[in-house]
């Protein structure tokens, strides 16, 4: 392959989009968008790198392999955002170090992973997603949830489902039990990959007492509708996970009032590599692309770590799996394009630029083209229907 062609190609795991596709992606941007702001969420733009320590393994955010990381000429090392919560969290520390009352953003980026892309997932992706500061109540847990399923279905998607979680019945869990630092990570591993057996051998490993080791194996059963909560309520008698179920099961009552709660299932065993997560943790899982297209939670902590003490939730809507998911389940968005082209011969351009200048204030898209010799009104037609174009004049 010669360097030009060489230089044609994207590195592995970056794409470009364009045309009809990047259109239904703008589309798709702007639905979820217009509901963020109906509920009072506001725009933010955070930069696509920070300081290094702002993703730091302290602040449990993604591992420093998978952070693309650089240096500036000062010296400092710096990093692509991997994840956007990080960088909220140091926003609303800075420029809202004193308010006390909640603060609503939403916003849009990409984030960059550096994984191998043997998986074939995408090192850089495109993210919405919206946070809520300052309010700890359950009620902001079910404005997130609530309002995440209102952005899916406006988007067009219908049948999807939100999986919760709460990360302090797990950590509860662990601390009752005695587990250090260590053996709770690798204990995290294997529950939150369904991995039974590792978590036998970890447990008898540690010599864990019988009625903790009944709820560590019984965790990852711990799924399914509303009626897991009693069940993962009988499993424990520490302070933190009984919370916890509470917690959860004022959240459900909430969702009902939402009317949303038939999109809603529970799983205690699904425990996020963002350690950050201190409450209720949830997915949205829809047919057609593997991973999660939603993800969020409560991280009441993490802005502790940039000077401010206050609570938040927050999620993001994974962009692209979004789009691959609707293309999948062959749901049409209307990107409403109405495009025009004008094709003239040199003497009719006053004639093809007033036409033009009428349907551009018509808020239609306009081409305007030198018709060429050696191509026919059929040729123009044709390159008109492939570029999504619905209409073509001629002016002579």
């Amino acid at each position: 392959m010669d360097m030009n062609q060489n230089l044609l190609h994207t590195p592995e795991g970056v794409r470009d989009i364009y045309g009809e596709e990047y259109a239904r992606k703008l589309k798709l941007e702007e639905l979820i968008h217009g509901k963020l702001k109906s509920f009072g969420y506001q725009d933010i733009q955070t930069p696509s790198f920070e300081f290094f320590d702002v993703f730091s393994r302290e602040i449990g955010t993604t591992p420093s392999k998978e952070l693309y990381k650089f240096f500036d000429k000062e010296g400092n090392t710096l990093a692509l955002r991997p994840d956007f919560t990080p960088s909220m969290a140091r926003c609303a520390a800075k420029y809202f170090m004193e308010e006390t009352f909640p603060i609503r953003f939403c916003y849009l980026g990409n984030t960059f992973t550096n994984i191998s892309s043997l998986q074939g997932k995408l090192c850089e992706v495109t993210q919405m997603g919206a946070e809520l500061i300052g309010d700890d109540s359950v009620e902001a847990d079910v404005e997130m949830i609530a309002m995440l399923i209102e952005c899916l279905k406006n988007a067009g998607l219908s049948q999807f489902q939100v999986t919760v979680g709460q990360a302090d019945y797990f950590r509860g869990l662990c601390e009752a039990a005695g587990l250090s630092g260590e053996i709770e990570l690798a204990l995290r591993e294997n529950v939150s990959g369904k991995n039974i057996f590792g978590v036998e051998d970890l447990l008898k490993e540690q010599h864990i007492e019988e009625e903790y080791r009944e709820a560590f194996l019984k965790i990852t059963e711990l799924f399914g509708s509303a009626e897991v909560l009693d069940k993962a309520e009988s499993l424990v008698s520490n302070e933190r996970s009984l919370k916890a179920v509470e917690r959860l099961k004022q959240l459900y009552e909430l969702l009902t009032v939402y009317g949303v709660e038939q999109y809603i299932s529970f799983d205690f065993g699904m425990l996020s590599k963002y350690h950050y997560y201190t409450g209720v943790t949830f997915r949205a899982y829809t047919y057609g692309v593997g991973d999660a297209i939603v993800k969020g939670g409560r991280y009441d902590n993490l802005l502790k770590t940039f000077g401010k003490d206050a609570p938040a939730v927050g999620f993001v809507v994974v962009l692209d799996d979004l789009m691959t998911a609707m293309t999948s389940q062959k749901i049409a968005l209307d990107t409403d394009r109405k495009n025009v082209i004008l094709v003239y011969e040199k003497a009719a351009f006053g004639k093809a630029l007033a036409r033009a200048q009428e349907l551009r204030a018509d808020g239609v898209c306009v081409e305007l083209m030198i018709k060429h010799e050696g191509k026919t009104e059929e040729d123009y037609r044709e390159f008109s229907v492939k570029r999504g174009n619905s209409m073509v004049e001629f002016f002579y």
